[in-house]
């Protein structure tokens, strides 16, 4: 293993993680800190790890090697996310007036079909 491959693995298993999951706990404070009710942080961690997990995902296909977890994950994606992506937008659909991180999560819950298709047929388009 040469030293890019380690930068690039140290980079995509370990660095984005740790930024989105870092980028998330700063969301959750901020709202503490704005009082916001009910606030929506499991929603919200299912939608930082569903859109994180196609980062990776597309990340893996571009600069790594497909391994048996890049397909657990995009298992999930195909499988899971559509499900739980669409009760988060179904359940803020009447709550997203409430704040702007309510209406936030039904926006980026439910534009999950919009784009996770789009990054799948571009990652089968480089493959061909």
């Amino acid at each position: 293993m040469t030293t890019k491959d380690i930068i690039i693995a140290f980079l995509i298993h370990l660095v984005i993680p740790l930024i989105g999951l870092l980028y998330f706990l700063k969301i959750s404070i901020q709202m503490k800190k704005e009082k916001i009710v009910a606030v929506p942080l499991i929603s919200l961690f299912i939608i930082f790890a569903t859109y994180g997990s196609l980062l990776l995902i597309m990340l893996i296909s571009v600069f790594w090697r497909w391994s048996g977890m890049a397909s657990l994950g995009m298992l999930y994606l195909i499988l899971g996310a559509p499900i739980l992506m669409g009760l988060i937008a179904f359940r803020y659909q009447k709550k997203k007036g409430i704040s702007k991180y309510h209406n936030w999560t039904f926006i980026s819950s439910a534009c999950y079909f919009v784009i996770a298709p789009i990054i799948f047929l571009l990652a089968i388009l480089r493959d061909l």
